[in-house]
């Protein structure tokens, strides 16, 4: 008797013990990138696992995992990675990947992915609408403190195909050829059974009032479009996706100040490009948005004088109340140094006759958005955004200056030399900046980082006040210098010479 119940023991502490051994040889499973997926015909199903070393792995029924060599690892061993191509007829509705582990023993062992994944359907299309006033697609899946790299904004109600989902990002069909990623938060998933956005163009209409030259294009939907820039020639070009020329006439109206030729490319079956012609080598900004279905361009022209008196300019002090931004040894903060420098700069751009308008004021807390909003709504000829750089290395100094767009970088560059004439070191002038006051298209628009107050000596002149008042009328002369040079050169002209000087 106590010996049957002694074996009993014993076999219950061996399968005790073969279960623990069972759960121990997978670690950790994973999908690869780590995040609910949603994947069509033809995307990459990649799974990662760490488990015992030297075993047999296997996942989504059987297909087979490779150890990787410790050479791939950094030395470790147990880590296991598979691919599986989406096939046509493939279905996963919302579900975690399933692993399988086969020690040397014949022991087994299974583990789930935490994330879930889907196989779309092609025939049943997933379809969504922008929402919001500040939508916008990126390149990418790529995450910084600055966020994903921008393709650009968005009007609302725009349809766009989703054929991918990595987290919180929607992979956008925009072409046969060419796709994006929008945010979740940016969009408004619509029941199935609708068609993928497709339009024939109408013919367009191209006129001009007192502050704009227009261009309306007439489609059947809202559908997602990308713009650009450009110089030599200045031109904007506006690439319409899911759309395709029926364009018989383009009608150029009297009074176009602003635009000097329209015309339109095919360079893909379903990507309508618009290009836009411009008079003047200086881009003052433009916004796209729908009118109903009809895609309105509007070009801003010129301000009727080049000079402060009479110009409308934006100032923004970066950060502020809960957003602190950097502080320095001293306990100097960066929104106080901001604000100070742009009460500063104000009252220098207003004794030269220039009307100022803030992004804020006083001690507060403003959300980039809500700036963004309100200088769409106040509509300045350009913007100045004060910020305090900071680094981890203290021996780090120098001013800079920060723009997006490369038709707005003549406004970044005159105020960097204008920085550097209060005694900075330089730390350079930076382009295709994703940060988003330099986002907008409807103004020129440059960040300048005075300087580090992570550096002792940098701090030291930003808590200043007699510096901060250097600041402010260096960065007015640099706003006037920005005008001169646009008044004699323009952008081309003024871009080659200063080339020839370097």
């Amino acid at each position: 008797m106590h010996f049957s119940r002694g074996c009993g023991l014993l076999a219950g502490l061996i399968l005790s013990y073969k279960a623990t051994y069972a759960q121990t040889l997978i670690q950790r499973a994973e999908t690869v990138p780590a995040a609910d997926q949603w994947l069509q015909p033809g995307d990459r199903l990649q799974v990662r696992v760490q488990a015992q070393a030297g075993c047999q792995a296997t996942f989504f029924g059987g297909k087979p995992l490779v150890e990787l060599a410790p050479a791939l690892t950094k030395g470790q061993r147990g880590i296991y990675q598979g691919t599986y191509v989406v096939q046509p007829g493939d279905t996963l509705h919302d579900r975690p990947i399933t692993v399988e582990v086969l020690a040397p023993d014949s022991t087994r062992s299974t583990a789930s992915t935490r994330n879930k994944v889907r196989f779309l359907n092609p025939n049943e299309p997933q379809l969504a609408l922008t929402k919001g006033a500040l939508a916008y697609l990126n390149y990418g899946i790529g995450e910084d403190r600055l966020g994903g790299a921008k393709l650009g904004y968005l009007d609302s109600l725009v349809v766009l195909h989703l054929t991918g989902r990595v987290g919180n990002l929607y992979r956008v069909q925009l072409s046969g050829s060419q796709m994006a990623w929008v945010p979740q938060e940016v969009i408004r998933l619509l029941p199935p059974g609708g068609f993928v956005p497709r339009s024939l163009t109408g013919s367009w209409s191209v006129y001009g009032d007192s502050l704009y030259d227009y261009v309306q294009v007439p489609l059947d939907a809202r559908l997602p479009y990308r713009s650009q820039l450009l110089t030599e020639p200045t031109r904007l070009a506006v690439d319409v996706f899911g759309a395709t020329s029926n364009t018989n006439w383009i009608t150029q109206r009297d009074g176009l100040q602003a635009l000097s030729d329209v015309h339109y490319e095919q360079p893909e079956p379903d990507v309508f490009r618009l290009v836009l012609d411009l008079r003047h080598k200086q881009a003052w900004g433009y916004s796209i948005a729908y009118q109903g279905n009809t895609l309105v361009i509007k070009v801003k022209r010129p301000p009727a004088k080049l000079r402060l008196r009479g110009l409308t300019i934006a100032v923004d002090a970066g950060h502020g109340g809960t957003n602190v931004g950097a502080t320095g040894a001293t306990g100097a903060r960066e929104k106080d140094i901001t604000l100070a420098i742009a009460q500063r700069l104000r009252q220098e751009l207003t004794r030269h006759g220039a009307r100022v308008v803030m992004t804020r004021e006083t001690e507060k807390t403003v959300e980039n958005s809500d700036r963004i909003l309100r200088l769409r709504q106040l509509n300045p000829n350009l913007l100045v955004s004060i910020h305090v750089n900071s680094t981890g290395n203290a021996t780090t100094q120098g001013t800079s200056t920060y723009y997006r767009y490369l038709a707005f970088r003549p406004l970044s560059v005159a105020l960097y030399e204008a920085m550097r004439r209060t005694g900075l070191k330089g730390f350079g002038n930076v382009g295709s900046f994703n940060f988003g006051l330099n986002g907008p298209t409807e103004y020129p628009n440059a960040l300048v980082e005075t300087a580090f107050i992570s550096n002792a000596e940098d701090e030291k002149r930003l808590i200043d006040p007699r510096f901060q008042q250097q600041i402010a009328e260096q960065l007015t002369k640099g706003i006037e210098e920005f005008l001169r040079r646009t008044r004699r050169r323009g952008i081309g002209g003024w871009l080659s010479a200063k080339a020839q000087e370097q």
